[in-house]
């Protein structure tokens, strides 16, 4: 399953039961759509177990100062309201693969 993240659904989400993976993007970002397609196909295989969501930086720019994002693409993982790790740029979707397990 995968959400769009909003000022007002971020805190629910963040301190929710399953863990929290958000995609940090924008239209204009040539490598944010090169790794969205991999996140979307990881929140269906993923889904039930970690929540998945895109927060567009120029629609939650609130969200985006509040987690000090400067590079986009950005991906933070998040388990029991804490960020545990994020990756920010492009990657494969193996990498992205061991940080979803990883939350597990």
């Amino acid at each position: 399953m995968e959400v769009n993240i909003t000022s007002e659904n971020f805190e629910t989400l963040k301190n929710g039961d399953m863990p929290l993976v958000v995609d940090f993007w924008a239209t204009w970002c040539g490598p944010c759509r090169m790794v969205g397609p991999i996140i979307s196909q990881l929140a269906e295989e993923y889904d039930g177990r970690i929540v998945v969501g895109k927060c567009d930086v120029e629609e939650a720019d609130d969200i985006a100062a509040e987690m000090g994002i400067r590079n986009i693409p950005t991906i933070m993982f998040f388990k029991n309201g804490q960020l545990v790790d994020k990756f920010v740029g492009a990657t494969t979707k193996a990498n992205l693969q061991q940080k979803f397990d990883a939350l597990l």
